[in-house]
């Protein structure tokens, strides 16, 4: 099935392009189906590609999905026009009175600052709070997933003495997880961060499951299951060329910044990277809407009434 966005939405020409299947607002009407609804609340520079980055996976699902914007209401983005955030975008407070089968929220590069300096953070802890009871799944990226592993469990963040930057092979910890079906017992994930978060200080005895994690580079993937949230503290949804762009523009600005790790062949960066966590990325994101579609109220008004 396809994934309903809006159909002025820059992403819809990359994915149409890609093999995407778009279902148009017409369209949709007619079905007599109901769609996962899926929040994104989108905390990067970048909106557009971002959007088109999680349009991608959750497009790829078998399941019929439409997709929410969400921007946090009191911050002013630098990097996208209002004319875009108005035409496509809904406020957490326009949308605080609707449920959701899954919200997604993003990174942000901001991860140097403490949480509470944050210009935004008391409306963030807010939307932390307010998935707990209308939505049915949540799944925290980066610096988000660090956010809600403080916000929620007090697990700290730590500033790294040089930025985990490239491709970074991972192990599966839990081959019987649901969100791990089909997954390699190896495999490799874009990593582009200053700080990290220990092994060592997930609490015992609060549900929290180690999923994925690196010999390198730490905790990857953490799982609450009576929370049913994903903590997913890398970045397996970025394109080909996230990494080599952001390689690009440090180099350009002067910035000390090493070659990415594993990324470029026999690291040349004049030589095009090579994606080796594409499938892995797509298999996460449809084993989370599959765990989702099965587990989710079918009346959405119940979601965060189950006792």
């Amino acid at each position: 099935m396809p994934i309903k966005i809006p159909d002025q939405l820059p992403a819809r020409e990359v994915l149409v392009r890609e093999g995407v299947s778009i279902m148009d607002e017409r369209t949709a009407l007619r079905q007599d189906i109901r769609p996962l609804q899926i929040g994104l609340l989108n905390l990067m520079p970048n909106k557009i590609r971002t959007e088109t980055q999680f349009a991608r996976l959750l497009g790829a699902s078998p399941l019929q999905v439409e997709l929410t914007l969400v921007r946090v209401g009191n911050h002013k983005a630098k990097n996208t026009s209002e004319e875009h955030l108005i035409s496509f975008y809904q406020t957490w407070d326009e949308v605080r009175d609707r449920k959701f089968d899954g919200f997604i929220i993003t990174g942000a590069p901001i991860e140097l600052l403490p949480f509470e300096e944050v210009n935004y953070w008391k409306e963030l802890e807010q939307i932390l709070d307010w998935t707990t009871g209308n939505v049915h799944s949540s799944f925290f990226i980066c610096w988000g997933a660090m956010a809600a592993a403080w916000h929620f469990h007090r697990i700290p963040k730590y500033t790294l003495a040089k930025k985990a930057f490239g491709v970074y092979r991972h192990r599966n910890d839990a081959p019987a997880s649901p969100y791990l079906a089909g997954f390699s017992d190896d495999f490799a994930v874009p990593v582009s961060r200053w700080t990290e978060v220990r092994s060592s200080d997930i609490p015992a005895g609060v549900g929290l499951d180690l999923l994925m994690e690196s010999d390198v580079t730490g905790p990857c993937l953490l799982s609450e299951p009576a929370g049913n949230r994903l903590y997913m503290f890398n970045h397996i949804e970025y394109d080909s060329t996230s990494l080599k762009e952001e390689y690009d523009r440090d180099v350009a600005a002067g910035s000390a910044i090493e070659v990415p790790h594993e990324y470029y062949p026999d690291n040349d960066p004049s030589r095009p990277p090579l994606n080796r966590w594409r499938s892995h990325a797509h298999l996460l994101f449809g084993n989370w809407l599959n765990q989702v579609y099965q587990t989710t109220e079918f009346d959405l008004e119940q979601v965060g009434h189950r006792s």
